[in-house]
């Protein structure tokens, strides 16, 4: 890791982690890095406190971008000339388990790492095994591009990753290298199966649909996995985003479609239990192990049980995926201010957390691509 990315401890301290009851958050030592002055030294003893935003949902689901940079350079993410941003302008290591810990402070139980493509980041199994063991954490799970899972698997697995959702579109390998530009999907099938091996189940396969591209006998494919396999793969609407929306928009294939498809070749799906949270809605075919799931974050939005924030590489609290409200956490961080301050921030942030996208009237986030937000 370079030395401008981590801190140098000045004092550092072993801190117990009682079963119960106020709990320290964060060990007792500060930090000096070249970024600016962070201050990782709060009094011990906080509670945790639920936040919930304007609507009284809990927001209790936090997404982690660990880079935006990614090893692959999908159509509907970016433009193959994407530029990314300079390392000094994203969160350390110790930045971001420092926000983990204000998050877990106010009732952060579920993390979710993602990217770009979170695999690259230098340090990352140590990384995981650090907040994997932060107090109030309890989930921990990664969505990746499989690449370098076959070599990272087993280590994520041993550091207290718990599961993996692995974005897959196709099973077409020419298909896949178009809609990739640079992948090659032997690559994600020796993660997958790394992934089983090391026990990061169930297993969820990620596929956007695009239209006059994957919306037909690719679908049909990517759905008989689930008839012998206990995997869940889910169909995702395409999403616009930033320099790449008018693509996206193009291309949306709907939930209706897309079930349409399927059921044209399995017969009716079965309706799985559903939580109403998960933004997955669950179906099976007839008889199968796994089941189908559909993300109609575009046509059926599911805003009502929303409890998830986003914290993008760069430091900011991100309140919904697809508007561009954010709360900048790195550089107040970076300024010096307390635990106390930082959860101020984090808490006002999640209160104005917006009901939810507004698509149907034509606002679109343009702020940034999808990689810079982590999905």
């Amino acid at each position: 890791m370079p030395t401008n990315m981590r801190g140098t401890p000045n004092s550092p301290a072993h801190v117990a982690v009682p079963t119960s009851g106020p709990i320290d958050l964060a060990p007792v030592q500060a930090y000096r890095t070249t970024l600016g002055n962070v201050n990782i030294a709060p009094a011990p003893g906080y509670t945790i406190e639920p936040m919930h935003d304007s609507y009284g949902r809990r927001i209790n689901y936090m997404r982690i971008s660990l880079t935006d940079a990614c090893n692959l350079r999908c159509v509907y993410c970016m433009p193959e000339n994407m530029k990314f941003r300079p390392r000094h302008e994203l969160m350390s290591d110790e930045e971001l388990l420092y926000l983990v810990r204000v998050g877990a402070s106010l009732g952060v139980n579920k993390i979710r790492l993602t990217g770009g493509e979170p695999t690259i980041r230098p340090g990352v199994v140590e990384l995981v095994r650090q907040i994997a063991v932060i107090p109030g954490v309890d989930d921990l799970a990664m969505t990746t591009n499989g690449i370098l899972l076959d070599e990272l698997a087993g280590p994520l697995a041993e550091a207290g990753l718990t599961r993996v959702n692995i974005s897959l579109d196709t099973l077409d390998a020419d298909k896949f290298h178009q809609i990739t530009r640079w992948g090659h999907i032997e690559d994600v099938w020796r993660g997958i199966d790394a992934a089983e091996a090391a026990g990061l189940r169930p297993i969820k396969l990620n596929s956007v649909v695009t239209r006059n591209f994957n919306d037909g006998d690719d679908m049909i494919e990517m759905a008989r996995l689930t008839v012998d396999r206990d995997w869940e793969v889910r169909f995702i609407e395409m999403m616009p985003f930033g320099e790449v929306s008018d693509f996206q928009q193009t291309n949306v294939v709907s939930f209706s479609e897309m079930r349409h498809t399927i059921e044209a070749v399995f017969g009716p799906l079965e309706e799985a239990s559903y939580d109403f949270v998960d933004p997955s809605r669950p179906f099976r075919i007839a008889g199968a192990k796994g089941t189908l799931g559909f993300i109609s974050s575009v046509t059926e939005p599911f805003c009502q049980g929303c409890g998830r924030v986003r914290l993008t590489a760069d430091g900011k609290l991100r309140l919904c995926l697809l508007r561009e409200d954010e709360v900048d956490l790195l550089t107040p961080l970076r300024s010096g201010a307390s635990f106390e301050e930082m959860r101020v921030l984090m808490r006002e942030g999640a209160f104005h957390k917006p009901w939810g996208h507004s698509l149907s009237s034509g606002v679109f986030a343009e702020n940034r691509a999808m990689n810079q937000i982590g999905g």
